[in-house]
């Protein structure tokens, strides 16, 4: 039988386990070749100012774990936090977003409904 100390320290142990993970998921992305099948449908745009996000994308999955603004692209479903549609058309967008060459810039420029879905 444990001893109640011992049982107050387990939870405070199992919480930082479960947060630490879970900020760990990452911003890996997957683009689907169908609407219907996104979670959020991207137009990306060519102007900076037009952005609701600006994202850098990275060749490394580590580099966008935890963060909105960098993007991995998994060519894996199952692996992706987010699913995204990249329109042809500004109208049919639910986001809008500039790619960056430099890391420094990536940001949210807007506030949107989506800040947090991709991390």
């Amino acid at each position: 039988m444990w001893d109640h100390k011992k049982r107050r320290g387990v939870f405070p142990l199992l919480f930082f386990i479960i947060f630490f993970v879970s900020y760990l998921k990452g911003g890996t992305i997957y683009e689907t070749k169908y609407r219907y099948d996104a979670d959020v449908v991207v137009y990306k745009t060519r102007y900076k100012y037009e952005a609701d996000l600006i994202v850098y994308v990275s060749g490394y999955k580590y580099e966008a774990e935890g963060k909105d603004e960098i993007w991995y692209f998994s060519p894996y479903k199952y692996e992706a936090e987010a699913k995204v549609y990249l329109t042809k058309y500004k109208y049919e967008a639910d986001l809008i977003v500039y790619f960056t060459k430099y890391r420094y810039e990536a940001r949210w420029v807007n506030s949107s409904r989506f800040r947090g879905s991709f991390k």
